[in-house]
Formats: structure tokens, C-alpha cells, sequence
């Protein structure tokens, strides 16, 4: 997916990355970061586009990573893959469909979870199969990898839990693209720990997600520096522009948000620099049994589409 020229090179430049943002004064954090960027830019060779079925990420145009939090229903993922679908199809954009088999890190035990791996899995690869779009999904354990690598473009390893090796490893020995969200408690250069690891694994097909950083409590924070310093490590990167704007365990049982500033965050990532953009959507986001808050309203998605098309276009 990437490559370096050299080896030490590449691990000094990580070691300069944390040290120049963690210690010496601002002046001498700033002075520490404009080498640090001198070093990457000699550093860093061509960064490969990392192919998940038709769609290139990191190539000439933004992937979009799209669909509902959770399989409501069969009847329900395949007509919002149909719509979804034809919408970027008419908007000519690249689409990687999402929905997730089961919600396992829900607030509320009461909370509705999904419809269990084998038959989401099963309901997504057909969707792939019939629409010729590829899919994600996120899985939680070894035997979940295992059971999805089988049927999935691209497995999702969720936030909480980016950093299990044995996740990582029965990930990635799928031979199928993964996909890492970054964790809310990781500083951006802590990535790396995570591709060695994946590396290490036999698989250099990977990207990252930037889901927003937490912030105190209940809440979290979009730092759009994330996006350049993990690119500028040779990642390829996308936004995550939905769950960056929760508030997790901030209605109490369950997790709000301002599901409004969704399309705002999207539209500062792609102009700050990513690959691509992670956006729920969903028909109906106030009857949706996931993450109501912060999903993007379906009828919504043509002009957000055209927008960061054209936000790319003006810095292409």
C-alpha cells in the first residue's frame, strides 16, 4: 500500500512525530513540526491507491464509504443499498456500501443490537454481488473475522477495539482489505503501532478512519490535523464525519449527537485532506434503532455528494 525508502528512516520519523508534538515549548513544537514534514516529504514514496473491488482509495477520486448504522431488516439494507447506490451512481461517485450485522458496544443492554454475523454477512455479499458495488462490516471477534473475510470487500475493525492483536491479526489474514477506525483515546502518530502490526500480519491492504478524539465527557472533537499527519505517514485515510459528531452516553442510555454538523465536518475533511468520507444514512434517522441522532437524512445525500465532489475538484 505504501512504501518507504528506508526502513530507520521511516522509524526515526515516527519517533521525531511524537517527539514534536510532546515536548519544548510551542515555539519549539512548531520548529520540531516543520522538520518533521521536511523529513516525511523525503521520506515518503508514492503512496499506493488500495483497490476494494471497483473503487480506488487514495487514487484520483474521493471514495465514499455510505450506508445504514445497522441491519434493520433485510427488506430494509437492500432498499437503502438500491437507493444509496443509484444516488452515486447518478452523482458519479465511488461507493463502498456499509451496514453493521450487530451493534456490540450499544450503551443499553435494551438497545437494539443487529441480526447476527452469518446472516448479515450473507445478506451483504449478495447485495454486493447483485448491485456490483462492494461492502464493509464491522466485526468484533476472531471467529467474526473468520466468518466475514469469506463473504466481505473490506472488514471494519471498530474503535474500542483498534488495538487487539489477535482481531487484527484474524483480520488481516483474511487476505481482505481492513479497514481501522482510530480509536477516540489515540493520538494520531499511534497508528503506526497498529499498520506494524497489521503488516506483521501479511496484509498491507489497510486504510484508517478518524472518528473524532474524546473530549471530556460525553463528547468528542474533530481534530482535522489528524487527517494530514496520518496521510503524511503514508495512510490512506478516510473521515469519519457521523460519529465524529456523537455524544456518546449523552442522552443516558443511549448516545446523541448533532447529527447537523455531519455534513459541516465532512466538508472541513475533505478540504483539509483525506481519501475519502464515512457518512450513515439512513431514510427515516429519527426512527432509526441506531445512532438516530447523527445519521444523514437519505433525501439529503445528492447535494452533500456534489458538495465534497466539489470541495475535491477545487484542490485536485
Amino acid at each position: 500500500m505504501f512504501a518507504f525508502k528506508d526502513e530507520h528512516l521511516f522509524k526515526l520519523s515516527l519517533q521525531t512525530l511524537k517527539s514534536g508534538y510532546h515536548k519544548g515549548s510551542l515555539a519549539g513544537r512548531k520548529n520540531d513540526a516543520a522538520v518533521t514534514d521536511r523529513r516525511y516529504s523525503s521520506m515518503i514514496v508514492n503512496a499506493k491507491p488500495l483497490h476494494v473491488g471497483k473503487v480506488a482509495i487514495g487514487g484520483k477520486r474521493p471514495s465514499f464509504i455510505l450506508g445504514p448504522c445497522v441491519i434493520e431488516s433485510e427488506r430494509f439494507v437492500w432498499r437503502m443499498a438500491r437507493k444509496i447506490s443509484e444516488i452515486c451512481a447518478q452523482e458519479n461517485v465511488d461507493l463502498i456500501f456499509k451496514a453493521s450485522y450487530d451493534k456490540a458496544n450499544r450503551t443499553s443492554v435494551r438497545s437494539f443490537r443487529g441480526i447476527g454475523v452469518r446472516e448479515g454477512c450473507e445478506i451483504l455479499s449478495s447485495i454486493g454481488r447483485d448491485l456490483s458495488i462492494p461492502v464493509t462490516t464491522d466485526v468484533h471477534s476472531t471467529a467474526e473475522a473468520e466468518i466475514a473475510g469469506e463473504k466481505i470487500d473490506m472488514l471494519q475493525i471498530p474503535a474500542f477495539l483498534c488495538r487487539q492483536t489477535d482481531l487484527l491479526r484474524a483480520s488481516a489474514q483474511t487476505g481482505r482489505a481492513v479497514n481501522v477506525k482510530k480509536g477516540q483515546f489515540l493520538a494520531p502518530w499511534d497508528v503506526s503501532n497498529i499498520a506494524e502490526k497489521l503488516i506483521a500480519f501479511g496484509n498491507e491492504k489497510f486504510c484508517f478512519t478518524e472518528r473524532g478524539t474524546t473530549f471530556g465527557y460525553n463528547n468528542l472533537v474533530a481534530d482535522m490535523r489528524s487527517l494530514y499527519w496520518m496521510r503524511e505517514a503514508g495512510y490512506r485515510v478516510f473521515f469519519d464525519a457521523t460519529h465524529s459528531v456523537q455524544r456518546p452516553g449523552g442522552a443516558g442510555d443511549v448516545t446523541s449527537g448533532d447529527g447537523a454538523l455531519a455534513p459541516v465536518l465532512a466538508r472541513a475533511a475533505m478540504a483539509a485532506g483525506c481519501d475519502g468520507i464515512f457518512m450513515e444514512v439512513h431514510e427515516h434517522p429519527e426512527r432509526a434503532l441506531s445512532d438516530a441522532a447523527n445519521q444523514v437524512p437519505l433525501k439529503n445525500l445528492p447535494k452533500q455528494l456534489r458538495m465534497l465532489k466539489a470541495i475535491h475538484a477545487v484542490l485536485s
